[in-house]
């Protein structure tokens, strides 16, 4: 396995506007701080934060995972489907070129579908989870953006959206799994068509297997989000990890995935 496909040098983040930090509801006072402490793990960990204001309303605006599909030099752009997501693909778009190097692949097929939560890269190879948000032309754009890889359409469990919401990398050929029915059934698919084979980490909530792996270390959710996952991870995991709170942000997004894009800038 080529390990620097986990390290990153960069990551994109949206910027909460100074007005938000005004209000007076304590979810979103909670959001905001719950971000600001994701900012401050991705810089401890020797990654490099841009934050990009792209204007809208909080906390929509800071979930970026969607807006491109990035490895290797490459950022996919697939097209936005509202006025919000071209605003937010034009400003990330910008830094993308301009300051990190990327070349754009803007998806021209009409036809394709494809969200970043949907699409899982192991550091080895595509899964892309076919589902209302991404299909089959949008797994192709993907696997021509991306040749060098393998990529397999996997068709998501009735009743779930957004792969990467049951299953993340955890570490260096480590898959995190949630113990739904849902997250169980897309595994067997996963490694029924996957080219290579991987270690499994099963957690007992959905909710923590969308997980981080950047740098050498594993970031997922604090003990009070995920108590009986959370001991899954102390036992488990032999190398180093973060854990933060997410609670406010995951209520309206996939995950810990939802709030960058990460970028090893060549």
């Amino acid at each position: 396995m080529d390990f620097k496909m986990h390290e990153y040098t960069h990551a994109i983040v949206g910027k909460v506007t100074p007005v938000l930090r005004l209000t007076d509801k304590a979810n979103l006072n909670d959001a905001r701080r719950q971000h600001d402490c994701y900012s401050r793990l991705l810089r401890e960990l020797n990654v490099e934060v841009i934050e990009v204001d792209i204007g809208g309303t909080f906390p929509e605006n800071v979930f970026l995972e969607d807006v491109a599909i990035i490895c290797h030099g490459i950022a996919l752009l697939p097209k936005p489907s509202t006025t919000a997501d071209e605003l937010k693909t034009k400003a990330i778009k910008e830094v993308l070129r301009k300051d990190l190097g990327q070349t754009i692949i803007e998806i021209s097929d009409p036809d394709a579908k494809i969200m970043g939560s949907d699409v899982l890269f192991t550091g080895r190879e595509f899964f892309v989870g076919i589902c209302e948000t991404s299909n089959e032309a949008g797994a192709s754009a993907v696997a021509e953006a991306f040749p060098e890889f393998p990529c397999t359409p996997i068709k998501v469990s009735k009743g779930a959206q957004h792969l990467k919401k049951y299953i993340t990398v955890a570490g260096p050929d480590i898959l995190c799994v949630g113990a739904s029915k849902e997250a169980k059934e897309m595994l067997k698919r996963m490694e029924r068509e996957a080219t290579f084979s991987y270690q499994t980490l099963s957690v007992t909530e959905d909710e923590a297997a969308n997980c981080l792996y950047i740098n050498g270390t594993l970031i997922h959710r604090a003990i009070e989000e995920i108590p009986e996952s959370f001991k899954v991870f102390c036992e488990k995991i032999d190398f180093a990890r973060r854990s933060i709170c997410f609670s406010e942000l995951a209520n309206i997004s996939t995950g810990l995935s939802a709030c960058s894009l990460l970028v090893r800038k060549s």
